[in-house]
């Protein structure tokens, strides 16, 4: 069996910036020692949460390494390091690896985009050729691609390919999945709506937005889940359904932004070209946030 990078549920980091949009480096570190000091049990560093798309490289490199420097070993780090262009995804591995990240996240190529078998040759390549264990990262809504169950089913051949985090919201393929690639393959939650659901299909996890603000929550939901209390994981993963949705009410990470500097969180904004959501959609955070018990 493949070494299980966590179990449990993973926060996918925003990263905070200063108002000129730069990134705040000393907010990241707290950030990260509130997510670990609130039982969260893996994080993950530049992802789509975490608006790798406008980070330079330097910056990039440098989020992942202050990452790793604050979480100290105490949680796996895993890096976001997928792109559209195979080798230069090699080349962000080292780098991240170079820095202390103990896993990547891979998202599939986006733009260009690739056949089932250009994805096979693509990861398996990337693979071939890195240090850390790999989670793939399916969500065809933004990449305009989805990995077909029989591709997991090739892909999960690989020792370095140990997981994936599935955001394509169709639970048909997830229990697909685990019927072609058993233990060979981990599946986590890539929608926090879906959390519950993929846990009771074989998933042993999240990776989610929502514990950017309560990462306890989304911690005790998978604990209890994958502890046999089914129950009450499933009552409070409903709880909060009305605010796992309004996460998304606006493009990600714009809603959770928002909802963490409405909680004094201060994560500053979202660089350019995402924008700031509505007055409307600004008074259905609030709500569902106080629906849930948070105080404003």
């Amino acid at each position: 069996m493949k070494k299980r990078i966590f179990t449990g549920a993973a926060t996918a980091l925003v990263t905070p910036m200063n108002a000129d949009g730069s990134v705040n480096f000393g907010r990241l570190k707290t950030l990260v020692n509130e997510q670990i000091e609130n039982h969260i049990d893996a994080l993950v560093i530049c992802g789509t949460t975490g608006e790798k798309s406008t980070l330079r490289y330097d910056e990039h490199l440098r989020v992942i390494e202050e990452s790793v420097k604050a979480a100290n070993g105490r949680v796996p780090i895993i890096a976001g390091t997928g792109s559209n262009d195979t080798v230069y995804s090699v080349e962000l591995c080292d780098d991240a690896a170079s820095v202390g990240a103990d896993a990547f996240l891979m998202v599939t190529p986006y733009y260009n985009k690739t056949s089932q078998a250009g994805l096979v040759a693509h990861y398996n390549y990337i693979a071939d050729r890195v240090s850390k264990p790999i989670i793939l990262y399916n969500v065809p809504s933004r990449t305009g691609v989805n990995i077909k169950a029989e591709t997991y089913k090739e892909l999960s051949k690989h020792q370095n390919i140990v997981a994936t985090k599935e955001a394509s919201g169709d639970l048909s393929l997830i229990a697909e999945i685990k019927y072609l690639c058993g233990d060979d393959l981990d599946i986590y939650s890539g929608n926090d709506d879906q959390t519950v659901p993929i846990m009771s299909l074989g998933g042993i996890g999240i990776i989610s937005v929502l514990s950017n603000i309560a990462p306890k929550v989304m911690h005790d939901i998978c604990e209890l889940y994958l502890n046999g209390y089914t129950q009450p994981a499933s009552e409070l993963h409903i709880k909060h359904i009305g605010l796992m949705n309004a996460m998304f009410c606006d493009v990600n990470p714009i809603p959770v932004k928002e909802a963490m500097n409405m909680l004094g969180l201060n994560v500053g904004p979202c660089r350019m070209p995402l924008y700031p959501t509505s007055d409307v959609n600004k008074s259905l955070l609030k709500e569902k946030l106080v629906e849930c018990g948070f105080k404003l």
